[in-house]
């Protein structure tokens, strides 16, 4: 492999040693049909590069000259690890799970791929480091993380073995499940979950910021999703957002304000977070469990009261019936972020139609349940103070002919409208533009504009 026009002037002028940046330039991996060989090759240029770009202030403080440097020495360094995965992604991925025989979660994935081949992704130990910093003064570590995994998601074997991988239950919900399955009540802290005959609900508990999702409301939803699924008393599971506490809506339900944007701007939320998300718990919702006593499905109900908000309008997407009080909002802010909103792109126009799909994505179109143009979103409108009897009403409808038949129709509907390699395919093209769109200076500028997020208080 050779790279072209290196920025070795570039680095040299903003006060780079001449003698690193030329062992780096000297380091340009050659082409290699040994997985080993290029492994190495490619790991002795990444990491050499990663300390040149280590001795540069953060972004917020470089001089004009400082950011072109930075900017040529990550287009190096993303055309090296983008030419490594084109032509060994599935042998790295072979390597890291003995041949597709175990399973590895995201999480698994990306820090088991930094060990075996140092640069590759950022490490454990880089990321804690990065974690800190404001979104603005990233270094675009995480980047790799996305080219690496819209690689492996670009492989079907490979791919297909990643998504069920991320179906399987997480520890923590195997750790409570008897619990649970004696007791029908969980505290997860961010997530709750409380069995109400063949229902479980499941409460999103963000009360301070309007049930937004973050990097700490993550494990403990996908857990409680898991809960639902595996709880054998449980028929049917409802998404409900818990009673919060903002002055506006206390002692009030709100069902999800979406990705907390305050802590997005202040880099509190890492890029991991859509990743793990949608092949996680949203996952879950749509397609169940992988047990090793065999697929679980279920049924869900998700009842909207106030608003669904972005990532919780993604959320209907993939339910089977959605309740919502007259006058809900709901909406994909993600233009005015400069996000994709998860997999919405892929699936609201099933339901909406690809014109309105278009105006909800990309000039942030609402709908108002109980609006005529919301039918296509809402299945069933009621007035404030109805939610907890007409829940209780669709469960006992959706429970009254048994949910063999229905789980059976579930899965068939799914295999017409979302083949498992459309879906693969869909989150590989998602990994890598989310990278990009989570790094770039444009998200910084638009969360300032759209959200003040630069005056907010966390």
């Amino acid at each position: 492999m050779a790279i072209i026009d290196l920025p070795t002037q570039a680095l040299e002028r903003v006060g780079l040693s001449p003698v690193e940046v030329g062992e780096w330039a000297l380091s340009v991996p050659t082409e290699s049909v040994s997985f080993e060989v290029a492994a190495n090759a490619a790991s002795a240029f990444l990491t050499r590069g990663a300390a040149l770009e280590a001795q540069l202030p953060v972004a917020s403080r470089r001089s004009e000259a400082e950011r072109e440097a930075a900017r040529e020495l990550a287009s190096a360094l993303t055309d090296a690890r983008s030419t490594f995965l084109t032509a060994h992604a599935g042998e790295l991925y072979d390597e890291l799970t003995d041949h597709r025989s175990k399973p590895i979660r995201l999480e698994w994935l990306v820090n088991d791929a930094s060990v075996l081949v140092p640069g590759l992704v950022p490490t454990h130990a880089e990321m804690e480091i990065e974690r800190p910093l404001p979104l603005a003064d990233k270094r675009g570590l995480e980047l790799a993380q996305g080219l690496l995994i819209a690689q492996v998601l670009a492989l079907p074997e490979a791919g297909r073995h990643l998504i069920d991988s991320m179906l399987a239950p997480t520890p923590v919900a195997l750790e409570v499940a008897d619990e649970f399955a004696r007791t029908g009540f969980a505290d997860l802290g961010a997530a709750r979950v409380t069995r109400q005959g063949r229902a479980a609900v499941l409460e999103i508990c963000n009360q301070r910021h309007l049930n937004a999702e973050d990097g700490a409301t993550l494990g403990p939803t996908e857990a409680a999703v898991d809960l639902v699924l595996l709880d054998p008393e449980t028929e049917v599971g409802v998404l409900r957002g818990a009673v919060v506490e903002h002055p506006r809506y206390a002692g009030e339900r709100v069902f999800g304000s979406g990705i907390n944007l305050t802590y997005l701007y202040r880099g509190r939320i890492d890029f991991m977070f859509y990743l793990v998300r949608d092949l996680g718990y949203v996952n879950k919702l749509y397609r169940g469990l992988l047990t090793p006593a065999g697929d679980v499905e279920k049924l869900w109900v998700a009842a909207v009261e106030h608003y669904a908000i972005g990532g919780a309008c993604q959320l209907l997407h993939v339910v089977d019936h959605v309740i919502a009080v007259r006058g809900s909002r709901l909406y994909l802010p993600a233009r005015k972020e400069g996000i994709i909103p998860g997999a919405s792109n892929l699936r609201l126009p099933r339901a909406v139609g690809d014109r309105a799909a278009r105006q909800a994505i990309l000039s942030g179109r609402e709908w108002k349940a109980g609006d005529a143009d919301a039918e296509l979103l809402v299945d069933e409108v009621v007035q404030a103070g109805e939610m907890d009897e007409a829940i209780a009403a669709r469960v006992d409808a959706l429970t009254s002919s048994g949910l063999i038949n229905a789980a059976a129709n579930r899965r068939a509907l799914r295999v017409g409208q979302e083949p498992i390699d459309l879906f693969r395919e869909y989150m590989s093209i998602y990994a890598r533009e989310q990278a990009y769109c989570h790094l770039s200076p444009a998200l910084v500028s638009n969360l300032e504009r759209h959200w003040n997020a630069a005056n907010r208080r966390g």
